[in-house]
């Protein structure tokens, strides 16, 4: 079947192709602006750096830097380990969130080669997620120490709170959504109507006729209505009429 014969199939039942795009695309945007729970993000960054006596430049060795880096993963762990967030619990009661669920909401990165731990944490409150972000920084910088030969710690910013700016939600994009069911919605449709098609064995036109007999086509007969055929009948009764046919009452009357 070539190209032309899918477009035709697809083109009769525009209608349902339509229907179908218009249904999703309404769906996707109810779903997303109205029953969608809004999800914030807030992020911290911290530095962290082991303390050294510097060279004579007034830099640190690089030996150092090096050990730093490798160090970065260890950092990672700890932040998420319970030695730090159950004191987050502790310490800030506020934080409704267990230390099970802080470990699993919070995501702790690094760039290549760079010493800044990036802190990102989620929540259905922009506020409560900043405040988290920040109490989890806090207590990192107090608790690092004690736990490994590091006294150098910076905070290089916190979650802004209360900074008079509207923050979005990182989960809900109602313009990306509609056009997510529109190419959805239109793959599915297409695809539906040529099933619907190739699931109907019944013969449609002259051309899939001739193909499946392999006989030459004759004659064709169009389709009918009742009206039409009403209106034939009343020219042939007027056609009789204007040949001289009469109407005859019977002897009786």
């Amino acid at each position: 079947m070539e190209i032309k014969q899918y477009f035709r199939i697809v083109l009769k039942k525009w209608w349902l192709i339509i229907l179908f795009v218009l249904l999703a695309c309404t769906a996707s945007g109810v779903k997303s602006y109205y029953y969608t729970t809004p999800i914030y993000e807030a992020n911290a960054k911290l530095i962290v750096n082991q303390s050294a006596n510097m060279n004579q430049q007034g830099y640190p060795s690089v030996g150092l830097l090096q050990t730093n880096l490798m160090l970065m993963d260890s950092y990672k762990e700890i932040i998420v380990s319970s030695a730090i967030l159950d004191k987050v619990v502790q310490q800030y009661p506020a934080i409704e969130d267990s230390a099970y669920q802080l470990a699993s909401t919070l995501s702790v990165s690094s760039s290549d080669n760079s010493q800044v731990l990036n802190l990102t944490y989620w929540s259905t409150s922009y506020e409560a997620a900043a405040k988290t972000v920040n109490a989890i920084s806090e207590v990192f910088k107090e608790q690092i120490p004690l736990i490994m030969n590091v006294d150098n710690i910076t905070i290089l910013n916190e979650a802004k709170i209360n900074d008079g700016l509207s923050h979005e939600p990182v989960n809900i994009n109602v313009f990306m959504s509609i056009v997510m069911a529109f190419i959805l919605s239109l793959m599915v449709a297409v695809a539906l109507v040529l099933i619907l098609h190739f699931l109907d064995d019944t013969v449609k036109n002259e051309e899939e006729l001739k193909e499946l007999l392999g006989i030459p086509l004759l004659a064709t007969m169009g389709k009918m209505k009742k009206e039409d055929l009403r209106g034939k009948r009343g020219e042939q009764v007027l056609i009789r009429k204007e040949a001289g046919e009469g109407s005859y009452v019977s002897l009786n009357q």
